[in-house]
């Protein structure tokens, strides 16, 4: 069985990497909700993320969000540059190695935080955007993209909770309120991206995405 690609999106301080950890222990059959099926299959899971999924990507991931690496301004155009490079190692080094053994693979962000940040956050040209990932995924895509949808003063409360920020999360509420307003668009026009109301209780949030996954175990005849 080929694997299946499930990416995690939203705003800052939505929960994805809470909500990525309780999707697997699910699907593993280690929650307290799991399904008996879930006991009977034998699924590898791999969880990952955007940017830092690979060796190359952790130090990137350093440079682009650690307040303290880099005195420097890293510039916009750089820094979607960077991310792009972040991606190709990515989808080459693991991610489709792990699809081609038949794995689910979780993705904490994609393709559309670049386009979320880097293209309504910060200005940049879409469609450079769009060609860019598209050389950085070889066009590959996800089955199904999360989209934890918060209010992004409560996601940045809730990041500022959690102790140091990091570079992005420091950006001006007008920077956040873009890059909601650009996960918004998307989730528009693209059948592929499903909206979870993220302002519940984590609780409430799994049940939203379980319920989602659910359904495409049965679409992609995994039950």
């Amino acid at each position: 069985m080929i694997g299946k690609f499930i990416v995690f999106e939203g705003v800052e301080g939505g929960g994805k990497t809470t909500q990525i950890e309780l999707l697997r222990d699910w699907l593993l059959g280690k929650g307290e909700s799991s399904q008996v099926w879930s006991k009977s299959i034998d699924l590898e899971v791999v969880i990952t993320r955007e940017p830092g999924g690979t060796k190359l990507g952790k130090a990137l991931r350093e440079l682009l969000l650690s307040p303290d690496v880099l005195a420097e301004k890293i510039q916009e155009t750089a820094e979607l540059l960077l991310y792009a490079a972040d991606r190709a190692q990515h989808i080459e080094a693991l991610i489709k190695p792990c699809l081609e053994r038949g794995a689910i693979v979780l993705c904490d962000r994609f393709i559309d935080s670049t386009i979320a940040y880097q293209g309504y956050g910060r200005g940049l040209n879409l469609e450079l955007i769009k060609q860019l990932n598209y050389i950085a995924t070889g066009g590959l895509e996800s089955d199904l993209t999360l989209w934890l949808d918060i209010d992004v003063e409560i996601g940045l409360a809730r990041a500022k909770n959690r102790g140091k920020i990091d570079k992005m999360e420091q950006a001006s509420i007008e920077f956040h309120r873009r890059v909601q307003r650009g996960y918004q668009e998307l989730s528009k026009n693209n059948s592929l991206i499903v909206g979870i109301n993220a302002n519940l209780t984590r609780e409430e949030v799994q049940k939203q995405i379980q319920g989602i996954i659910m359904q495409k175990l049965v679409e992609w005849s995994y039950i």
